[in-house]
């Protein structure tokens, strides 16, 4: 019997990639017990997306149940303000209506007013660590939009670098950001912006620190009488590289596959906190991504033959599949059948809409959800199907149309990322056609490697009177066809 306000616990990765789990594919050469674990309890989506081929974008669509390019279309930047606009609907205020306790973790990445404690005789673009009232309140973060409670560093590479908990930090930046004084980095590059920090900040603490807070918070709610809604964003396998040293060599393909088993064994010390307090069976678990891997995943291949995005075309940035179709996993005890697959598309814009049904909510009439479409249904029958469309975009003026089996890049080529050459060659891809767009079967050619554009010129035609209809018409939920 499935309980009828259960609690909601979201698991949300950085750039992880599809082909990284092995429970998605069995070739993978990282380790995921945990997350291949959840998936073997609960249904494993086999096409499932994020909003966008990057960050902030793809949090905001799952927040609010709408296509992040109706808004915006890029990250909000170091110390850069809120996306959201105060009349939107977001999926943690739709909780606090139903009386749930919510709470976010982890990755923030959807901005703050970090003007409004900037120093009044602060020249503008200046952020010093002396620029700022550190003992102020930040406005316009989490508790504006929905959150009851808030931990973590906002972005791990982001300034400033520092805990916050609620709208405060719990300590005051008191220098300037130096990696020569963190341990040295395992792969790739910090990525990290400059700006004010902690002294004696470790950004190798960020897992254990959240994850330990994340445990505390789930078996603090099972002495509780509200239902929890828990937002839990890793900040990995996003660089910084940097595993902590217990998980050196976990992974048969380096530092990033030995992160990747870092943030598993995290997720597994979440779903024990779940266990150990009572409440596995009356919390619905969420697992997915925000976008694919960064394009360190190329020279990865190279070396170990690892394909991070396998089977698929395609990282981080880009409109082809191996940007935005990312693992997708929903354990709904009751509901969903434990080892299920299903095939069905699927958005993380859907996620809104599905909970909503859950707990018997009713989305008001304006500013709610205009993309999410109810999933429940898939969820009780795997081989059901509630979404025939998804529009996947990354940048203004590139889109990509999905409809059932096809899919139109349109755009020159669906690649926003660095493109390898020895990489495709490697994999069987030719040259571009002279095609002025891209259309793919998917359902008999997922790598994307046939370009059926010229061969089909009136599929092309459609999809993109579709693309225009949906952008044009301001929505794509079913609910509001009617």
């Amino acid at each position: 019997m499935a309980a009828t306000q259960p609690n909601v616990l979201i698991l949300y990765a950085d750039d992880l990639g599809y082909g990284d789990l092995n429970c998605y594919a069995s070739e993978s050469k990282i380790p995921t017990p945990n997350l291949d674990q959840l998936a073997s309890e609960g249904m494993r989506f086999t096409d499932g997306h994020s909003s966008s081929g990057i960050c902030t974008p793809s949090r905001y669509a799952l927040l609010t149940g709408r296509h992040h390019w109706r808004d915006f279309h890029g990250i909000v930047n170091a110390m850069g303000n809120s996306v959201f606009k105060s009349e939107r609907l977001t999926f943690p205020e739709m909780m606090q209506e139903k009386g749930y306790h919510t709470a976010a973790i982890g990755k923030w990445h959807l901005g703050w007013g970090w003007n409004a404690i900037k120093k009044s005789n602060t020249p503008n673009g200046k952020t010093h660590f002396s620029s700022y009232d550190w003992s102020k309140s930040v406005p316009d973060g989490p508790l504006a939009h929905g959150f009851d409670y808030y931990f973590g560093d906002s972005v791990i590479n982001f300034p400033p670098y520092a805990w916050i908990e609620n709208d405060k930090l719990v300590q005051i930046p008191n220098t300037m950001l130096d990696t020569k004084l963190f341990k040295k980095i395992k792969e790739g590059s910090w990525e990290m912006r400059k700006g004010p920090m902690v002294e004696g900040w470790d950004p190798y603490e960020n897992i254990p620190t959240t994850t330990a807070k994340g445990v505390e918070f789930i078996k603090q709610q099972a002495k509780e009488e509200k239902p929890f809604f828990l937002y839990f964003a890793y900040p990995s396998p996003h660089a910084p590289i940097i595993p902590n040293d217990r998980f050196d060599g976990k992974s048969g393909v380096g530092s990033y596959g030995d992160l990747v088993v870092e943030t598993d064994d995290s997720v597994g010390q979440l779903l024990k906190a779940l266990k150990d307090s009572g409440q596995e069976q009356e919390t619905i678990v969420i697992f997915t991504a925000d976008n694919g891997p960064e394009n360190y995943a190329y020279a990865r291949d190279a070396k170990f033959d690892h394909w991070s995005a396998a089977p698929l075309r395609g990282l981080k940035r880009d409109i082809y599949e191996g940007g935005h179709r990312v693992p997708f996993i929903i354990k709904y005890p009751g509901v969903a059948k434990a080892g299920s697959v299903s095939e069905a598309l699927v958005s993380q814009i859907d996620l809104m809409a599905t909970v909503a049904s859950v707990i018997g909510y009713r989305f008001p009439d304006k500013n709610a959800a205009e993309d999410s479409h109810d999933l429940l249904p898939v969820l009780k029958s795997p081989e059901s199907s509630v979404r025939s469309a998804h529009v996947h975009n990354t940048y203004k003026d590139a889109y990509a149309m999905r409809q059932g089996d096809w899919v139109l890049v349109a755009a020159k080529n669906g690649y926003h990322s660095k493109r390898d050459k020895a990489w495709e060659a490697k994999h069987g891809y030719s040259a571009d056609s002279a095609s002025q767009y891209e259309l793919y079967n998917i359902k008999e050619d997922l790598g994307q490697r046939h370009d059926l554009a010229n061969k089909y010129p009136e599929k092309v035609k459609t999809l993109q009177a579709l693309l225009t209809q949906i952008q044009d018409q301001g929505y794509s939920a079913p609910r509001l066809a009617k």
